[in-house]
């Protein structure tokens, strides 16, 4: 067993709309531990149904996207879907940094293409979508590298299903390499398109406007000599839509 820290999903049976804004209500409960590779995305479907994805950053990745089931995460949606495919990476999954369950309940996997952060190539960087009553693939978006750049990192995505014939996706490119944006999907036909692209909004402040402090220490990338490189940052992560569909975070 790994001598790693220990990651774990905690959950509650409380239905949502009766939870609390502050203080605590009812008893988290353990779903499953991880100890080696370290989990950056958790969704649950309609039917309570748990699924993961394990992004390629240097970890021991067995599989990048996961359902857990007995407390076990069992590759999703099937073994050779997570047997990445150098010759044709259109095919198979990469380097998964999110898995988000829509209003529809179907699971949609957002594919960075970039294990390492390397640079991406066509078919790497894709959004896909799984039947969870088949558990197939119904869908796979591949973006042109007119959209999801070689630098691009795509980060997290949202749906609003009301827009458009089948809905519009929203995704963030979050590059430390590049320019950051948001990426705008339209699910029906698979057309993509660059929003904000390197808008102040969605791009890090400098080191010497915002320095993050984490466990009381400055957050900083250093070179391999031990100096410091620059702040560790990153251009718009985290996603959401308004419950009315009127407005975008990021």
């Amino acid at each position: 067993m790994s001598n790693s820290p220990r990651k774990e999903i905690l959950s509650t049976d409380i239905p949502a709309h009766e939870l609390p804004s502050n203080g605590p209500l009812g008893a988290l409960e353990p779903i499953a531990f991880f100890n080696n590779a370290m989990p950056t995305g958790v969704t649950v479907s309609h039917k309570g149904r748990i699924f993961v994805n394990f992004p390629k950053w240097g970890d021991d990745v067995r599989f990048s996207v996961a359902e857990i089931r007995n407390g076990e995460a069992v590759d999703y949606p099937d073994e050779s879907m997570n047997k990445t495919s150098q010759e044709d990476q259109g095919e198979t999954l990469v380097s998964v940094q999110s898995v988000v369950v829509d209003p529809a309940d179907r699971l949609w996997i957002l594919d960075t293409g970039s294990p390492l952060f390397n640079l991406t190539e066509y078919g790497g960087p894709k959004l896909v979508c799984v039947d969870l009553n088949t558990n197939q693939v119904s869908k796979k978006i591949l973006f042109p590298q007119t959209v999801a750049l070689p630098t691009t990192y795509l980060n997290d995505v949202r749906f609003d299903l009301r827009r458009g014939n089948e809905g519009i996706a929203f995704i963030t490119d979050s590059s430390q390499k590049g320019p950051n944006g948001i990426i705008v999907v339209d699910l029906a036909s698979g057309q993509s398109w660059r929003r904000l692209n390197d808008h102040p909004s969605t791009k890090a402040e400098d080191m010497q406007t915002f320095l993050p402090i984490v466990e009381g220490r400055p957050f900083l990338e250093h070179q391999q000599n031990g100096s410091v490189k620059q702040g560790a940052s990153m251009g718009a992560g985290g996603i959401a839509i308004s419950s009315d569909g009127s407005r975008l975070y990021y």
